[in-house]
């Protein structure tokens, strides 16, 4: 069983962009932060710490829980209207009393990095093959590359994706299903009957659901690549502390040919496919 590091891609990924930002100059990466949710928090800061890491300024704006929409838009227009700002994103979620849609439509889709904005959304649904000029998500192209990294063949594969999210799921049945790469997806999720059936036929399944320990080996057909995606947060209830538990069931990886674990497979990708759409942006829209 191969299992697909995606520190060590991330790692080699950012040493190619430092070379990029040090011919480029001028790149910078913005965040809109909502709120004290520590798990936000947490994301946020690695996304600076790995801007640093490459050269990337960080341009951070804080923001209360109990902001209006209309004060997050016009922070989103200020950064659409910042030239050092090269790209930005909202960190999701929002609190419940915000219109999400308002404050990503607001978006300048240039600086749309995080790839959610529904015109570059359109645009990846839209364009089958060729050459894309828009960002990608972050999360389905980190996936996609880490599978090409250790070998795996997307061409041609089942790929059974499990969750519906706007952020993977949704957007990795779009990815995966383009020419380039040329799988064919079964987008599936939490109510789907049978799920089993439908993981069991995949060459490749993706889990996003945040549903702890939901794949489980028997739901694996073996030699299949598994990667472990969704995150839950669960109390340890002699120690008090938090830890993190994937969709992904111990026992999996006798089952499995590869997998991506979690934590260290996917999540150092993301990050990592964040700062290669902040250098493209800067290339594209130089």
């Amino acid at each position: 069983m191969i299992v697909m590091d995606g520190r060590r891609v991330a790692a080699e990924l950012k040493a190619d962009l430092a070379a990029r930002v040090e011919r480029l100059g001028g790149v910078g990466l913005g965040t809109i932060l909502v709120g004290s949710d520590p798990a936000s928090s947490l994301y946020v800061n690695g996304k600076h710490r790995d801007s640093a890491q490459v050269g990337i300024s960080s341009i951070r704006v804080e923001l209360p829980e109990t902001v209006t929409t209309e004060q997050i838009i016009a922070e989103v227009r200020r950064l659409n209207a910042d030239t050092s700002c090269t790209g930005f994103i909202v960190q999701l979620p929002l609190p419940q009393h915000v219109d999400t849609e308002a404050v990503i439509e607001a978006m300048d889709p240039r600086k749309d990095v995080d790839g959610l904005h529904p015109l570059n959304l359109g645009r990846l649904a839209g364009q089958v093959r060729g050459e894309l000029d828009i960002p990608i998500p972050c999360t389905p192209r980190g996936i996609i590359a880490l599978g090409r990294y250790y070998g795996l063949d997307w061409d041609g594969a089942n790929v059974c994706v499990v969750g519906q999210g706007e952020t993977a799921g949704r957007p990795l049945g779009i990815v995966a299903s383009r020419e380039s790469v040329g799988a064919s997806v079964d987008l599936c999720h939490l109510k789907t009957r049978n799920l089993a059936d439908h993981t069991l036929a995949a060459d490749i399944v993706v889990s996003a659901t945040g549903a702890g320990h939901l794949v489980t080996p028997e739901m694996i057909r073996p030699g299949a690549a598994v990667f472990d995606v969704g995150i839950k947060r669960v109390t340890d209830p002699t120690t008090g502390k938090s830890k993190v538990m994937g969709d992904v069931a111990p026992g999996v990886e006798d089952v499995a040919g590869w997998l991506s674990p979690n934590p260290g497979g996917v999540g150092p990708m993301t990050r990592a496919m964040l700062l290669a759409n902040v250098v493209d942006a800067k290339e594209r829209n130089a």
